[in-house]
C-alpha cells in the first residue's frame, strides 16, 4: 500500500530549545564528502576528526573476548567498575590527579560528558565561557541548557591560545564554567605548565568559575612538548574541575563511543542521574575494550604520535606554499587552521566572490574535490580547518588542489 507523502510538522511542534541549536557542521562536511563519492565524484574528505589508523589488535581481541564471556548486558549507569578503575589509574599514572572510582564516569563518547556535565548544572542566565576557536559542540550545548555561551576568542597573533587578561575580562557573576580545550580541536594549540598556571592564577580569583577540561588530545602532541591539566597545575581547582578525556583519538577507537571524566563525587552523580534517563550506559563491550586501552600496552601512541608529526609538517610546508593562505605550526592534535584573509574579495573559476570563509570551503569543494570546514563554524573567520588524519598520498593530493584553487583565484 503507498504511503502518504510526508507532511510538514505542525507549528510549535518542535521545542524551543531546539531552536536554539544548529547541527553539527563537522559531520555536515563528512557526510556531504561521503555523498559526492557514493555518486561517483573524487573528493577528498579532510573534515572528520578521525584517525586512519585501526584500533589496536589487543584492544579489538579484548572485545571479542568480553563478548565470548557474555558481557553483553546492562551495566551500571557510570560504567563498569574495572573500566572505572582504569580511569582512576590513568589520571594517577599520567596526570599525577588522585580520583576515586566514585569519582570517575563513564559516557558514550565526549560529547556525552560535555552534554551530561552541562545539562546537569546550567540554569537560564548562567553563562558559560568558550575559547574561540572552539569544538563546535560546546556553544549548541550550553545553549540546549538554556544558559549563555560567552565567546571568548584566542587570536592567532597569540598562537590561539586564551590570555589571562581576556578571561578576566570575560568572567562575571553569572559565570559558571569555563570550558577549556587542549591540545585544542581545531588550531592545535597547546598550553605550557607556565601558561596554564597564568590562567588558574585567574580561575582561583572567581570560586563560582568550575572548569571543564577537555583533554581529548592529550597523547597527540609534537616535538617534545609536555602536557599538563588544569587540575593538576592548580590543585586548588581541583574540587571545581572536571577532567574529561576518552579513548577515541589516542587508542583509534572513535567508533567506540568511550568518554570518560572524574569530578567531585555530587557532580558525578548528577550527571549519572541525567544519563540515567537518557543513554542509560555505554556500550557494554566497547567499555570492556576500554578496560583493555587504558591498562593494557602504550607503545604504539608514540608511534601514532610521530605519523601524526611527519604529516603535520606535510601539510603546513604545502599550505604555506598555496597563494594567499598562512598555516601556523601547531604543537598538537591532528589539525591545522590556516587563514585565507588575504583571499577575501578574490573571485573563483566560478564567478563566485569569495566572502567568507564558508564560500571558499564550498568553492574548493566545488572546484577541487577537497572537502574542509569553514572557520565560523569553530567561531572564528576566516579561517578552514583541515584534519591530517588520513594518508600523506591523500593530503599531498589534497593540498595540490588547494594550491591550485589558490591559484586560480583572481
Amino acid at each position: 500500500m503507498p504511503q502518504p507523502a510526508s507532511q510538514p510538522l505542525p507549528n510549535g511542534f518542535l521545542s524551543e530549545s531546539l531552536g536554539r541549536i544548529q547541527p553539527s557542521p563537522t559531520i555536515a562536511v563528512t557526510q556531504k564528502a561521503r555523498d559526492l563519492k557514493a555518486a561517483g565524484r573524487d573528493v577528498i574528505g579532510l573534515g572528520a576528526g578521525e584517525p586512519d589508523f585501526d584500533t589496536p589488535d589487543n584492544i579489538k581481541e579484548a572485545a571479542i573476548a568480553a563478548i565470548r564471556r557474555g558481557e553483553t548486558k546492562y551495566t551500571a549507569v557510570e560504567g563498569i567498575p574495572e573500566l572505572r578503575a582504569a580511569v582512576a589509574r590513568k589520571f594517577k599514572r599520567e596526570n599525577n590527579l588522585d580520583y576515586t572510582v566514585a569519582q570517575t564516569f563513564v559516557a558514550p563518547g565526549g560529547k556525552a560528558i560535555v552534554y551530561n556535565a552541562l545539562l546537569a548544572t546550567l540554569n537560564p542566565g548562567d553563562e558559560v565561557i568558550c575559547v574561540a576557536p572552539y569544538w563546535v559542540s560546546y556553544p549548541d550545548i550550553v545553549l540546549l541548557g538554556g544558559a549563555r555561551p560567552v565567546i571568548v576568542e584566542a587570536r592567532l597573533e597569540d598562537g590561539f591560545r586564551l590570555t589571562p587578561a581576556a578571561l578576566e575580562a570575560a568572567i562575571t557573576p553569572k559565570t559558571k564554567w569555563l570550558i577549556f580545550n587542549q591540545p585544542c580541536n581545531p588550531t592545535g594549540a597547546c598550553y605550557t605548565r607556565a601558561q596554564l598556571k597564568a590562567l588558574t592564577d585567574v580561575l582561583m580569583k572567581h570560586p563560582q568559575v568550575w572548569v571543564l577540561t577537555d583533554d581529548m588530545y592529550e597523547h597527540l602532541v609534537y616535538g617534545g612538548f609536555k602536557f599538563s591539566t588544569i587540575a593538576e597545575v592548580e590543585p586548588g581547582l581541583y574540587g571545581r574541575t572536571l577532567t574529561m578525556n576518552g579513548v577515541s583519538k589516542a587508542y583509534a577507537m572513535t567508533g567506540w563511543r568511550i568518554g570518560y571524566c572524574a569530578g567531585p563525587e555530587p557532580l558525578i552523580k548528577a550527571m549519572a542521574k541525567l544519563q540515567s534517563q537518557s543513554a542509560s550506559n555505554a556500550s557494554s563491550i566497547s567499555q570492556w575494550a576500554s578496560v583493555e586501552a587504558l591498562n593494557g600496552p602504550q607503545d604504539f601512541i608514540p608511534k601514532f604520535q610521530k605519523i601524526f608529526e611527519e604529516r603535520r609538517d606535510l601539510v603546513v610546508s604545502m599550505l604555506n606554499q598555496a597563494q594567499g593562505i598562512e598555516c601556523p605550526k601547531p604543537e598538537g592534535a591532528f589539525y591545522v587552521y590556516p587563514t585565507i584573509r588575504k583571499l577575501i574579495g578574490k573571485a573563483a573559476p566560478s564567478g563566485k566572490v569569495i566572502a567568507s570563509d564558508e564560500d571558499f570551503a564550498r568553492e574548493l569543494l566545488e572546484s577541487e574535490g577537497v572537502a574542509v570546514v569553514h572557520g565560523a563554524a569553530f567561531g572564528l573567520s576566516p579561517f578552514f580547518r583541515i584534519s591530517y588524519a588520513t594518508s600523506n598520498k591523500a593530503l599531498e593530493d589534497a593540498c595540490n588542489r588547494i594550491q591550485r584553487f589558490c591559484g586560480n583565484l583572481r
